[in-house]
Parts: structure tokens; C-alpha cells; sequence
């Protein structure tokens, strides 16, 4: 009986190369090596929570003129598709991603006024955490209040704002002793939270703007926007309704 002949080490190599699934592809983008939208390791959901945290990154960084769906593709480091095929266009992403910058200023503003503090101080506590957030994070928060681009509509956002308006009408409601529905207001409730919204979200955009230099500059040495915002606080007062 005739023996085969066992294959050589030579052949025995370029089979197993054969068999060897295909290396993943990396590409090079701003000096750091970044894996193809093969090797990326989103499944299901996932992918379009990397797609939300890659576009807060973008947004923060470039601002909003720079948040667009390929940039946020090329951040996440996946096809210039799957933007659309989560969130349809822009609008829907960006809507999305002020849904979650409003759930995120929620829960500082909460957290920041839980306990058992007197009405004003957790008031004030609540200004500190409005600030402070739009501080951390303004690219987010000049989104949140940019309403001609989002759209209300969706469900996530819808809630999520609703939620930071009753938080409000709830604060005012507390520092004037009564209680405020987010539903129907009456016209001094309604002015009441108007005041008190104008003044701390007209005081952040000076902050973020840079608008306010010049009044740190003449004012007495060591002021700064923080010890700014605690005399304006100071000056305001909430009365009781009826008063």
C-alpha cells in the first residue's frame, strides 16, 4: 500500500493562515490609532448610548455648529450611518441629547437642595447647582434652551423638561409658602417664576459669555462670580403669597 506523503511545514503554515479569521482593520485619525466600525464592540442599545456620549463630547468641544452626524460618527469611530439609522437626522439627536442634559440639570439642582433646609436656603442651593452646571458643561446647556433646534415632541425630552419646569414651579412654591401646579398658574404665581428664571439664567449666560469682567473689575477685591451670585441672592427676596 502506497503512503501519502505528510505535508510540509511550509504548507501546513499557509493553511493555518488560511483558516485564521481576517485581522481587524485600524485606521490612524489625529495621531491615535482607532479601531474600524467592525472591531468596535457595540451591540443592540449600546451603540446608541456610545452615539449620545460621543455626541456630548463633540458638542462640548466643538460646539454646536460642530455637532454634526458625521462628526459624531467619526467620534464614536463607527459608519457615517448609524446616526440615521437611530435617530433619523440631526433634530432627533440633538433632541435626545438635550434629553439627557435636562435629566442630568434635574438631579444636580435635587440633589444639591435635598434635606431638611429652611425654603431659602435650599432656593439657594438650587441657584448654586444652575449655575454650576452650565458652568460644567455649557455646551450642553446652551443646547438645552436652544429650542428651535430640538423637538419637543419626542416622548424623552417632552418628560425630561416638564420635569425641570415642576422642579422650578416647586422651589418658587416653597420660598412662597403655597402650593404651585405646573399645570395652571395664576398671573402672580406666573411672574413669580418668570422673575426668579430671568434673573438666574440671564446671570449664567453672562457668565458663560464672559459679560460680566467688567463688573468683577470695579468691584471690591476678591469678588468673583460666585460671591457675585451669593449677594445677588442676598438682595432677592421671595415673599410669602399674599404679601
Amino acid at each position: 500500500m502506497t503512503r501519502k506523503a505528510e505535508p510540509t511545514r511550509k504548507s501546513a503554515r499557509r493553511s493555518a493562515r488560511r483558516a485564521a479569521p481576517p485581522r481587524p482593520v485600524r485606521t490612524r485619525r489625529g495621531g491615535r490609532t482607532r479601531a474600524s466600525s467592525a472591531e468596535t464592540p457595540y451591540h443592540h442599545g449600546a451603540l446608541r448610548d456610545a452615539l449620545l456620549s460621543a455626541a456630548e463630547r463633540v458638542l462640548e468641544r466643538d460646539g454646536l455648529a460642530g455637532l454634526t452626524l458625521r462628526a459624531v460618527a467619526r467620534e464614536a469611530g463607527v459608519s457615517h450611518a448609524a446616526p440615521t439609522h437611530h435617530f433619523r437626522d440631526l433634530t432627533g439627536l440633538v433632541s435626545e441629547l438635550a434629553a439627557i442634559g435636562f435629566r442630568q440639570f434635574n438631579m444636580a439642582m435635587a440633589s444639591a437642595c435635598a434635606g431638611g433646609a429652611p425654603p431659602m436656603q435650599r432656593m439657594q442651593a438650587r441657584v448654586r447647582a444652575y449655575v454650576g452646571y452650565a458652568q460644567a458643561h455649557p455646551g450642553m446647556y446652551g443646547l438645552m434652551f436652544r429650542t428651535e433646534r430640538l423637538d419637543y415632541s419626542r416622548p424623552s425630552l417632552h418628560e425630561a423638561a416638564r420635569a425641570s419646569f415642576a422642579g422650578l414651579a416647586g422651589a418658587i412654591g416653597a420660598s412662597r409658602q403655597e402650593q404651585i401646579s405646573d399645570d395652571a398658574l395664576t398671573l402672580d404665581q406666573a411672574a413669580a417664576i418668570a422673575r426668579a428664571w430671568s434673573l438666574v439664567h440671564g446671570f449664567t449666560m453672562l457668565v458663560l459669555d464672559g459679560r460680566l469682567q467688567d463688573v468683577l473689575s470695579r468691584s471690591p477685591a476678591g469678588t468673583n462670580v460666585e460671591s457675585l451670585l451669593e449677594a445677588m441672592m442676598k438682595a432677592t427676596v421671595y415673599k410669602p403669597a399674599g404679601q
